[in-house]
């Protein structure tokens, strides 16, 4: 328990054995319940899970602040592989049913820093935010420690993820160590949650959807020997295209307010006028200065509306400095 308020961390695992169960074991003393579930491994990662689990719940019967569960560490095996979001959905909704306070993520390779798990839930915790994510790039330094294309890619996913979600002050979506309150698992549409990588840039764009705040934490990049199963020559493409419809999904569920119609009113008429101009100058005998023209008239109403879409948004997004 933190500050009065129950902790889980859903530990999405696939193939992370030799790895999972040291995540397990360097959970901090606060962490009330970690759910950590095997997507069908092909490795020895759920006897990994099962072994350290039954170590932990053995030697542990409650958690700093009082609160006690039956079991502390929840091993759960998928029937069949179903992604990293499907593994997390799996832990969301068992953390929503146990009315778990604050629920974080930390990946089963090791990668995220349980020493910071308390500036990622803080946020949640103060009242400042329903979710709360790392960003690995908040500072220039940062760059220089991501492989080059990998940081192509996520610049490229940033851009998508804050056109998408209207969550123009969050980076870094990619970032997998989170946190998520009670209020927002229970408000948000979880069970239709995107299920493969990608996974946390549908989960803003459902955020955004409910209304719940976001807050984007600075958190330090940490590679080491884990390995990474992305793709991101079939990755991008494939998020991309969950992210047009997302964003499509958003703008029409938003129609009912006075703000969410000039948004979508906005961005039909720079898509429509972008395109119809396209058109018209490819069949028409204007000049190309007047084709030029309606072109960067429809480009500039869609740029409007992203202005006006990213200052909408702009009171329930923010970044929290953990030095401040």
């Amino acid at each position: 328990m933190y500050n009065d308020h129950t902790v889980a961390v859903v530990v999405p695992a696939y193939n992370e054995s030799g790895f999972v169960g040291d995540v397990i074991d360097t959970l901090p003393a606060f962490v009330d319940r970690a759910y950590v579930i095997d997507d069908q491994s092909t490795d020895d990662t759920w006897d990994e899970i099962t072994e350290v689990a039954e170590c932990v719940n053995d030697s542990v019967t409650a958690t700093d602040g009082g609160a006690s569960f039956e079991q502390r560490v929840v091993p759960i095996q998928h029937d069949e592989n179903r992604g990293v979001g499907g593994a997390i959905k799996t832990g969301y909704l068992r953390a929503r049913d146990d009315e778990i306070d604050v629920t974080a993520v930390m990946g089963g390779d090791g990668q995220m820093d349980p020493t910071i798990l308390e500036r990622i839930i803080e946020p949640i915790v103060d009242g400042e935010a329903d979710y709360a994510k790392g960003n690995r790039l908040v500072y220039e330094t940062d760059h220089e420690e991501m492989p080059r294309f990998r940081l192509l890619g996520n610049r490229l996913l940033t851009l998508l993820t804050k056109i998408a979600s209207g969550y123009w002050r969050v980076g870094d979506p990619q970032m997998g160590y989170t946190a998520i309150s009670l209020e927002a698992l229970q408000e948000a549409d979880i069970e239709g949650m995107y299920e493969f990588y990608g996974y946390c840039n549908d989960l803003l764009v459902r955020l955004n959807v409910t209304g719940h705040r976001v807050a984007d934490v600075p958190s330090p990049l940490n590679y080491g020997d884990e390995h990474s199963d992305i793709n991101y020559l079939t990755y991008i493409p494939r998020v991309s295209v969950m992210l047009l419809r997302t964003f499509l999904w958003r703008l029409w569920s938003g129609r009912r307010t006075a703000a969410g119609v000039s948004v979508l009113t906005l961005y039909v008429a720079g898509a429509v006028g972008t395109l119809g101009s396209l058109v018209a100058a490819l069949g028409s005998e204007e000049s190309e200065g007047q084709s030029l023209a309606s072109v960067l008239g429809g480009l500039f109403v869609l740029g409007l509306a992203m202005v006006v879409d990213g200052l909408t948004n702009w009171p329930h997004n923010t970044r929290v400095d953990p030095d401040e």
